[in-house]
C-alpha cells in the first residue's frame, strides 16, 4: 500500500501483491501471493531556516484512540460492528458504498466486517446479494493491496460455499496455508461440510487429511458430517475409523448423530461386512492397548446388529443384554502425551531446576498411583495454610 504525504515524503509500506481472482475452465479460484515491495522512507532535508522544518508530534495511546475514533475510519468501523451486531447486511453495504464515495481508506477490520456478514447473508437472508457484494469486496481487498488474515480467507471460504462450490473453498484453504496463514477449524468447515452436504466421500476425507495434518482436532460437527457421508457411501473403514474418533473425543453425541449410528447398525451392508476368522489373541492385546472397551481390529463377525435403546444401572450392567461395560482408561498414548503436556506446563510455570528434582524424587521413590498436592490441602477450607491439614492426610 502507498500513501502520500506531503510533498517531502514518499512511503511505501511492506506488504504482498495480491493478484486478482482468477476463474479456469474448472471454475476454480487461486490467489497468488508475488512479490514483496520494499520498505523505503525518503525525507529531505530542509536547505535553510526560511525553507521551514519537519516536526514530529508524538500522541500517546488515548490521544491514538482518540484520533482515530473520531476519524471517518473510525466512525465506518462502529457503524460496520452495529450492523455486525444487527446482522443487517443491506445497511452495511451501504455503508461500504458510501466511504467508497468519500474516499475512505479501509483497513483490514473493515473488510473482514464486511465479508462476514455478506458470508452469514448469503447462507441466510438475502443469498444472492450477499454473494455478488461479498466477492466484490474481496476482489477489491485484494485490489487496495490489503493483506488478508485467517478470517478473511475463511470468511470467503464460507461465501464459496454459499455459492456450492467446495472446491474453491478448499483451494482458499490451500492459498491460505501457502502464504504461512495457520487455519483454524472454522477453515476448514465450509469445504469439509460442502463436500458431505454434495456425497462427495473422498473429496472430504482429503479435507479431513489436511486438517489432521495442521494438528487440527474435528469435533462432533465435522465428525458427524464424516460419519453421514461414510454411511452413505457404504464406506465400512471409514466409518469404523470416524466412530472410535467420536469414542475418542466425546463423552456423549447429539440426537442428530445418534441417527446417523443407529442408521449404520440397522443397514443391510453393516449385517454383510465383517472378518468371518480372526486372532482372539490380537482382540484381547487391542483392548489391553487402548485403555479397555475396543480392540481396534476392524469389523468382526456378520450377520444383522441389536439396535436397541436402553439403560445401564449403577454396577454398570446393560439392561438390555445383561453384560457388564468395560471399565475404560486412558490409553498408553494419551497418557503419554498428557504427561508430557504436563511437564511442559509445569516448567514454564515453575522453576525448571525445581519440577526436576521433584521429577526426580518420583522416579526414585515411585511409581504412586496417585499424588496429592500439599499445597492445595493445607489452603483448602480457608485463605492460611494449615499443616494440620496436611498432616491428616499423610496419616491417612
Amino acid at each position: 500500500m502507498m500513501a502520500r504525504l506531503a510533498p517531502p515524503f514518499s512511503i511505501f509500506t511492506q506488504s504482498h501483491y495480491w493478484r486478482p481472482l482468477l476463474s479456469s475452465h474448472n471454475a476454480k479460484h487461486a490467489l497468488t501471493a508475488a512479490t514483496n515491495f520494499s520498505i523505503t522512507s525518503l525525507a529531505r532535508t530542509p536547505k535553510s531556516r526560511d525553507e521551514g522544518t519537519t516536526t514530529t508530534i508524538k500522541l500517546s495511546s488515548k490521544s491514538r484512540r482518540k484520533a482515530f475514533y473520531e476519524s471517518p475510519e473510525g466512525v465506518l468501523l462502529r457503524k460496520l460492528n452495529e450492523c455486525s451486531k444487527d446482522g443487517d447486511v443491506i445497511q452495511a453495504l451501504r455503508h461500504y458504498d458510501e466511504a467508497r464515495k468519500l474516499g475512505v481508506l479501509l483497513s483490514l477490520d473493515h473488510y473482514n466486517k464486511l465479508l462476514y456478514l455478506c458470508s452469514v447473508e448469503s447462507a441466510a437472508g438475502v443469498p444472492h446479494l450477499g454473494l455478488k457484494r461479498g466477492f466484490e469486496i474481496f476482489q477489491q481487498m485484494l485490489n487496495d493491496r490489503v493483506q488478508p488474515n485467517e478470517a478473511t480467507f475463511t470468511n470467503a471460504a464460507r461465501l464459496a460455499a454459499a455459492k456450492e462450490d467446495p472446491d474453491m473453498a478448499f483451494e482458499l484453504l490451500k492459498q491460505m496455508k501457502n502464504v504461512a496463514i495457520a487455519p483454524k477449524l472454522r477453515s476448514y468447515e465450509p469445504a469439509l461440510f460442502g463436500f458431505c452436504k454434495r456425497g462427495d466421500a473422498e473429496k472430504a476425507y482429503l479435507v479431513d487429511a489436511d486438517m489432521v495434518e495442521s494438528g487440527i482436532v474435528a469435533e462432533e460437527p465435522e465428525l458427524s458430517a464424516l460419519l453421514e457421508v461414510s454411511v452413505n457411501a457404504n464406506k465400512e473403514d471409514k466409518v469404523y475409523e470416524v466412530l472410535h474418533r467420536l469414542r475418542a473425543t466425546l463423552r456423549q453425541v447429539s440426537e442428530s448423530t445418534l441417527g446417523i449410528v443407529e442408521n449404520w447398525f440397522n443397514s443391510e451392508y453393516a449385517a454383510k461386512i465383517g472378518k468371518e476368522k480372526w486372532d482372539v489373541k490380537k482382540v484381547r492385546e487391542g483392548i489391553a492397548r487402548g485403555g479397555g472397551g475396543w480392540h481396534g481390529q476392524g469389523w468382526l463377525g456378520s450377520g444383522r446388529w441389536k439396535v436397541v435403546n436402553t439403560q445401564v444401572n449403577e454396577d454398570g450392567v446393560c439392561l438390555s443384554c445383561g453384560e457388564k461395560l468395560a471399565s475404560i482408561d486412558i490409553d498408553p498414548k494419551e497418557t503419554e502425551n498428557f504427561a508430557a503436556s504436563l511437564s511442559k506446563l509445569a516448567c514454564q510455570k515453575e522453576a525448571k531446576a525445581n519440577f526436576v528434582h521433584f521429577q526426580t524424587w518420583l522416579e526414585r521413590h515411585g511409581p504412586f498411583d496417585a499424588v496429592v498436592d500439599g499445597a492445595n490441602v493445607g489452603l483448602a477450607n480457608g485463605h492460611n495454610f494449615s499443616f494440620s491439614q496436611v498432616l491428616v492426610i499423610c496419616c491417612c
